[in-house]
């Protein structure tokens, strides 16, 4: 059986697509992390064949887990299951190393499928999501600049869209006031923004953030 890390700050979701998962006969749940350093600790001690992660986790969330995890392993297996379902994050999470992404909106034997997709080496976008996503965007395609971003860029933009400081950012990554505050202004002249809140806009209308 396939060994599975799932990640996702909700145990009741947890416990629900391991059962699911675990029905088909196929998958072995051998750890469950909550957050982002739990899941790298877990990681690192159970080795699994295949990680399964929200983005949507307390912190630096899961586009950092996804960076650090292939940081180590360019040959990591990691399968996005979550709610987010716009372009700019769909795009970013693929091409920061994800085999898949799956919305949690999808039929459940999605999830399955798309498993056993990334398993067998191949890439997998749920049935909802358009299949051209895919595939890298052209320059021209990304007229709100997004694209331009680094991944470090996009993390700090996606953090101070939600409202958190540019010292909370810095507690948040590990990073240092100056560096968050260098970021911080690359982001505005990359995108063309004044402000934080032009910065909130945007990742909403983006599907970045979610709406309150």
């Amino acid at each position: 059986m396939t060994r599975l890390l799932l990640v996702d700050d909700h145990p009741i979701v947890r416990a629900g697509y391991q059962r699911l998962l675990e029905m088909d006969g196929a998958w072995r749940v051998v750890a469950q992390a909550g957050s982002v350093d739990e899941a790298l600790d877990l990681h690192r001690q159970h080795q699994p064949e295949l990680t399964i992660t929200d983005l949507g986790l307390p912190g630096r969330g899961g586009l950092e887990l996804l960076r650090q995890l292939t940081e180590r392993d360019a040959s990591v297996r990691v399968l996005v299951f979550s709610m987010h379902e716009g372009e700019a994050m769909v795009r970013r999470a693929l091409a920061m190393g994800a085999r898949g992404y799956v919305s949690k909106s999808s039929p459940p034997q999605e999830l399955l499928d798309a498993a056993a997709c990334v398993m067998t080496g191949c890439r997998y976008l749920c049935s909802g999501l358009p299949a051209h996503w895919l595939q890298p965007l052209p320059p021209q395609g990304d007229p709100d600049g997004l694209e331009t971003l680094s991944d470090r860029e996009f993390e700090v933009f996606r953090l101070l869209a939600r409202g958190l400081t540019p010292a909370d950012c810095a507690g948040t990554l590990s990073l240092s006031s100056k560096t968050v505050s260098n970021l911080q202004t690359q982001i505005r002249d990359k995108l063309g923004l004044a402000s934080t809140a032009a910065m909130a806009h945007l990742a909403l209308r983006r599907g970045v953030i979610e709406g309150g």
